[in-house]
């Protein structure tokens, strides 16, 4: 494990290794099974996570109960419903392990210790706030100008070798069609 989210750190921060020891014994750590939930609406999110192994998903229910895939979270990524984990407000959306998952986090309270501990920290988390307020646009933008086909193409580019891991309506749902269209995109593009 350490290996791996020491890695993530150093991807923003360099750590001594007093401080990689310091963060990493606030981590805490769980497996979670395929189609468990870590998060529901009304919940406040108490945990940020980053996935050591598995793939999380974000979605948003409608009232008429469609579901909205906002977001993959594969190995490598960390994951949270922002608002509801900073604000400690009620969550508008779900989050569910798409595979066995394993997941490191950090809660509020420990995460608001280690910025004070370790201030580098804090430059950690807004760059991970910043990368993700970034994909959010992007994602918003590309939903409102291009085309089905367009944004299956976006979604291999940002999550590869996913398609091959998780159910084809789950793609069909974050893309924005239903999962019988994308089947006939794919056949009829050879995509």
């Amino acid at each position: 494990m350490s290996e791996f989210i020491l890695s993530n750190f150093a991807m923003h921060i360099a750590l001594a290794p007093e401080e990689q020891e310091q963060a990493l014994a606030m981590l805490q750590h769980k497996t979670v099974a395929k189609r468990a939930y870590l998060l529901r609406p009304g919940d406040i999110d108490r945990n940020i996570y980053f996935v050591n192994k598995g793939c999380l998903r974000i979605y948003y229910t409608d009232k008429d109960g469609q579901e909205h895939t906002i977001c993959f979270y594969p190995e490598n990524w960390w994951a949270c419903d922002i608002v509801s984990f900073f604000k400690e407000k009620p969550a508008m959306n779900t989050i569910q392990a798409l595979e066995d998952s394993e997941v490191y986090y950090f809660t509020l309270p420990r995460l608001e210790e280690l910025f004070l501990k370790i201030p580098k920290f804090e430059r950690f988390f807004r760059i991970l706030t910043q990368n993700g307020f970034e994909l959010y646009q992007r994602r918003i933008t590309s939903n409102l100008s291009q085309t089905a086909e367009k944004r299956y193409l976006e979604f291999r580019k940002r999550y590869p070798g996913l398609e091959q891991r998780i159910a084809q309506k789950h793609i069909a749902r974050y893309i924005g069609i239903t999962p019988t269209f994308l089947s006939m995109m794919r056949k009829d593009k050879n995509l």
